[in-house]
């Protein structure tokens, strides 16, 4: 029974509301597919729908979603075509309003053109009927023009090529299906940048309860991972001393690979930060680029999960700098193998960037922490441990002399002439000096010893298991090296001693008196050594010091 106009333009008016619903929706693209799929059958009575979408990743089309037989749905459902497939079937000679109507006989179908379903039923004589060869394609357009899918229908329910009216209302389903998906994607990426912005207020929230600076490192690099979708991460830090990078916390990236291990010339890496390349702060470079910036002695790592096309991640690199306070470089966040195997956009870039930010304020605020909890145990000016290190590390050598019966030797010993060296050559030259008597004496101590600054011009050397005979040989060591290492030829260092011994029975403020009275007693005694070359002789005084 034939269908009444009024009652298809009823079907077709519902059909369009019906594709407009799925744009104000909040369904996800495959539910969106699906949807505008069908509709397109029951309004205009195709026995066949075809969505191929673009994926601008590969820079072609996968057939999504078909509605149809079992039959089509074998053949099509998955299949990808090149837009040189595409482009003689979207020739002008074809064009009918806004659609491209394939006649049986106008195209050679022998041209590889990819796969296609021709439904099987018998060729009719009436040639405005409709025929199994001929074709119908829709192209769906986003607002800048950019075509976001094709349309393929097929074996109309009336048995006849669709009229001027008939092919203006598919166009108009096609440009409501097109708002629709370009709806559907863009509430996708505004999804995925949602949730890679909670991701961060989360990495945030955690950073200052990581602990050490590695695992706040790690923490950013797991954060970049899951919500901007890189299976690859590594942030790595410089060392001033060398000009290095080097990988100090990892995601996807096994212990072993070079990435890891591997480290980079910051020189190589700066050239990498060109301003035409740069995005957000961020720097995304092409890999023909790079290699023209990069010594194939510095590539690590080549991407794996590259796409093709103007929009596809192609071997690219990208690169976040993290700067200190002053704008200094101080390390690198490298990402890579982005999950959709497109390049990322400006708001993904700008999330990246503020990652990048927080891993700088949580690195910087974890050296200051270390920096503060270095001071309270160390002197700044010589790194060595202050005196507060010196009463607690001692009363547990004390305390373990006497538990095992083991000796303890205390040795103290003051610069005699500090105060006349400022005097003459100026404070810094003072600081010179005792920075170069702290360099001295971690040289020379065995290892467990601990040499302190307890004050301005005192030192004191804790040496366990050690006899005054040890602590002897161990002033002896000291006076030769400051002597035969002084920095400066116009100035030079006198020092006087004091040894007191712990034999598992005294205590520890008597230890402390001991060895402060033999060393004010040699200093009264003008008992000092490394005046001058002149003065070597004077070593074997050290002998007296009790």
């Amino acid at each position: 029974m034939a269908v009444r106009p009024e009652a298809q333009t009823v079907r077709r008016l519902k059909a369009l509301l019906e594709v407009t619903s799925v744009v104000r929706g909040e369904r996800d693209l495959a539910s969106v597919l699906s949807t505008i799929v069908r509709t397109v059958a029951e309004a205009l009575e195709f026995r066949t729908v075809v969505l191929n979408l673009y994926r601008p990743a590969f820079d072609d089309f996968c057939v999504t979603t078909v509605h149809g037989s079992p039959a089509a749905r074998k053949v099509l459902l998955g299949s990808t075509y090149e837009w040189s497939s595409w482009r003689p079937l979207l020739a002008e000679r074809f064009r009918e309003g806004g659609a491209y109507l394939i006649q049986h006989g106008s195209f050679d179908w022998s041209v590889d053109t990819g796969n296609r379903y021709v439904p099987e039923f018998d060729a009719p004589d009436d040639p405005e009927a409709w025929h199994p060869e001929d074709e119908l394609f829709v192209p769906l357009e986003d607002s800048e023009g950019h075509v976001l899918g094709i349309f393929s229908v097929g074996e109309p329910r009336s048995g006849r090529r669709p009229t001027p009216e008939e092919i203006d209302v598919l166009v108009a389903l096609a440009g409501n299906a097109a708002i629709a998906i370009e709806t559907a994607q863009q509430a996708a990426r505004t999804a995925r940048h949602r949730a890679g912005l909670e991701q961060l207020l989360e990495v945030s929230s955690t950073l200052t309860a990581a602990g050490s600076t590695d695992a706040i490192l790690s923490t950013v690099c797991r954060g970049i991972q899951t919500a901007l979708g890189f299976q690859k991460v590594s942030l790595d830090l410089l060392e001033p001393r060398t000009g290095l990078l080097r990988s100090h916390a990892t995601a996807g990236w096994e212990p072993d690979d070079a990435v890891v291990t591997r480290p980079l010339s910051f020189d190589a890496v700066r050239r990498l930060f060109d301003p035409a390349f740069e995005i957000a702060g961020c720097f995304l470079v092409p890999n023909d680029e790079a290699r023209k910036r990069v010594d194939e002695t510095q590539v690590t790592y080549r991407s794996q999960n590259n796409g093709r096309g103007p929009h596809a991640w192609n071997h690219h690199w990208l690169v976040v700098p993290l700067y200190d306070r002053t704008g200094e470089v101080i390390g690198v966040i490298w990402t890579d193998e982005p999950d959709d195997r497109l390049l990322p956009n400006a708001d993904r870039l700008q999330t990246l960037r503020v990652f990048a930010n927080q891993a700088t304020t949580a690195l910087l605020a974890a050296q200051q922490f270390e920096q503060m909890r270095f001071l309270a145990d160390h002197d700044p000016l010589t790194n060595l441990l202050n005196r507060r290190s010196f009463v607690r590390e001692l009363e547990s050598e004390v305390a373990r002399s006497r538990r095992y019966g083991r000796p303890i030797a205390l040795l103290v010993f003051d610069l005699d002439r500090l105060k006349a060296l400022n005097d003459t050559h100026g404070h810094a030259a003072g600081d010179e000096a005792l920075r170069h008597v702290a360099t001295t004496l971690q040289s020379v101590l065995r290892a467990g010893d601990h040499a302190f600054r307890i004050g301005g011009d005192e030192f004191a050397l804790i040496l366990p298991e050690a006899t005054a005979a040890d602590a002897h040989v161990a002033a002896k060591r000291i006076t030769h090296e400051i002597r035969h290492s002084l920095p400066a030829e116009h100035w030079a260092l006198s020092m006087s001693f004091g040894i007191a011994v712990c034999d598992g029975e005294g205590e520890l403020a008597a230890l402390m008196r001991a060895a402060d009275h033999a060393m004010y007693e040699m200093k009264r005694n003008r008992e000092t050594f490394g005046l001058v070359a002149s003065d070597e002789s004077k070593e074997d005084d050290l002998n007296a010091v009790a």
